[in-house]
């Protein structure tokens, strides 16, 4: 929940460390099972190399994590699915046999069907990705909306630090000063640069042309990221008393932010969606992740309709 504790905290760590105990306690319990696990073969070493490849890839996509949280700029979006590109060529590489390392059996050993499967899903991995590199419609890859890092962060001139090229504010006073000239009202946008959800979102459900328009012309949008690692300035850090009584320090954005979320909307989840007015007021209920897409323009529109009902 928003205010934690550490009941919850023993119990998800607990939870955590049963799972991965329960198999060696099993075979400790019950040793015979153990002659019942397949025996290592080729077969084998073959998974351990395509985990391998996985293994960097993913590795990948958590230092991005860090890279867009902490604002380092070293793996950009093209960079990111060019590594990916590179791990799936490899994969396919191997499992066709272009590839040897010393633990393999001898040349020329004919291709199994698992590996002829593998690899040609490889092949069509790499295909898919390689729109990816270009400054094109075709790079929103929505099969992957999540895993790279968003569109906009990318080594192309985007002219934006926002989804889609939409006008974001990314400080709440900005975005209200701006409601209040422009006259519209203002959707609320939680989110985090690790947030898959809410590149889900952004990749899937915005860029539908009934869900853009509405966001692009309708709405001011205030986009706050609840991970951002970049330090507030001193004079706005500040200590916070929460309600069971401990203390947090607000030294960041993601801080602020987050803080922010759950303080005035009970709620620390990512992405969350609010629709209010100038004056602060709810136009609607608040959502979560809506992946459907009718049901995401329509809270859109009913949160329009109070607006314009308010003012008529």
């Amino acid at each position: 929940t928003s205010d934690g504790g550490a009941f919850q905290l023993t119990a998800g760590m607990g939870g955590f460390g049963l799972a991965l105990a329960l198999r060696f306690a099993l075979f400790a319990l019950f040793p015979n099972w153990l002659n019942a696990l397949p025996k290592s073969g080729g077969w084998l070493n073959t998974v351990k190399v395509v985990l391998g490849f996985l293994e960097v890839a993913l590795a990948f996509k958590f230092l991005s994590n860090a890279d867009l949280v902490e604002h380092w700029g070293l793996i950009k979006r093209e960079l990111f699915i060019g590594i990916w590109m590179v791990c799936a060529a490899g994969i396919a590489f191997y499992l066709f046999g272009f590839i040897r390392f010393p633990h393999d059996g001898p040349k020329g050993q004919k291709i199994s069907k698992g590996n002829w499967v593998f690899g040609l899903l490889s092949v069509a991995t790499f295909i898919y990705l390689a729109p990816g590199l270009t400054n094109t419609p075709a790079a929103n890859l929505k099969l992957l909306s999540g895993f790279p890092p968003p569109l906009f962060y990318s080594y192309y001139d985007k002219g934006t630090s926002a989804p889609l090229g939409l006008e974001a504010y990314k400080d709440f006073d900005q975005g209200m000063a701006a409601a209040k000239a422009s006259g519209k009202p203002i959707m609320i946008d939680f989110t985090g640069w690790a947030c898959v959800n809410c590149r889900k979102m952004e990749e899937q459900v915005w860029s539908v042309p009934e869900v853009f328009e509405l966001l692009s012309e309708e709405y001011v949008l205030v986009s706050l990221y609840v991970d951002d690692r970049k330090a507030l300035n001193p004079e706005e850090q500040f200590s916070y008393a929460q309600p069971n009584g401990r203390i947090k320090q607000l030294k960041t954005v993601g801080d602020k932010w987050a803080t922010f979320q759950t303080i005035n909307f009970k709620n620390n989840s990512q992405p969350y969606y609010i629709l209010i007015d100038e004056d602060l007021n709810m136009l609607n209920k608040p959502v979560g992740y809506t992946p459907d897409v009718h049901e995401y323009a329509e809270w859109l529109t009913e949160g329009l309709e109070a607006f314009q009902g308010e003012y008529e």
